[in-house]
């Protein structure tokens, strides 16, 4: 009930919806990445993560807003995240004296196209590749993202080196988490859409 109660007054508050609206569909640019500051932190584990309440029904008809889906389909803010993803790559790999490897990071969404099932080619210290799908918000680090079928699909077949990377409050001060291997195993997919949930 609540949420229908929330709906309402959305979709009485035009002043409401116009601002949730800007913020979703609002260009993003490339953010620097401090030096000396720490964007790492702990992914969510099952006993953090706020629990989805089954009774809800389902999240997506044609009368609800779905400020998610708007978000992800914000091309300059998925970019601006995968560009940051791969300078923190490369800074990573030359922190470590692996200045060869530094160089070899690629922004494949880029220069190969967006349908790897990745975004950045990356490496461990070891040479060992890892393929990253990065996913980026601006919102906090418990909001769902979408995976398509190819990211789960290259999460399941390469799930040694698959690694998807959750770029979160990124216009505010951008973290991240890694979500290494099968995605099953850490989010719960709905089938429908595979609107994942972290934990």
């Amino acid at each position: 009930m609540l949420v229908e109660v929330v709906e309402e007054q959305l979709s009485a508050n035009r002043a409401l919806e116009e601002a949730l609206t800007a913020a979703v569909q609002r260009p993003a640019v490339a953010t620097d990445i401090a030096f000396g500051g720490n964007v790492w932190v702990t992914a969510p584990t099952p006993s953090t993560t706020p629990k989805k309440d089954s009774q809800t029904g389902p999240l997506f008809n044609a009368v609800r807003r779905d400020y998610f889906a708007e978000e992800a389909r914000n091309r300059s803010l998925g970019l601006a995240g995968e560009l940051f993803v791969t300078e923190l790559e490369s800074r990573r790999l030359h922190a470590v004296g692996r200045k060869d490897l530094s160089k070899r990071v690629e922004h494949v969404a880029k220069t190969q196209g967006d349908g790897l099932g990745y975004d950045v080619l990356s490496f461990d210290a070891d040479g060992t590749e890892k393929l990253i799908e990065v996913k980026t918000t601006s919102f906090d680090k418990f909001t769902p993202f979408y995976v398509t079928r190819n990211e789960l699909a290259r999460s399941n077949e390469d799930s040694p080196r698959f690694h998807l990377y959750r770029v979160f409050e990124f216009r505010d001060s951008p973290k991240v988490f890694d979500l290494p291997g099968k995605l099953t195993q850490h989010c719960h997919l709905d089938p429908a859409t595979y609107l994942a949930r972290v934990g």
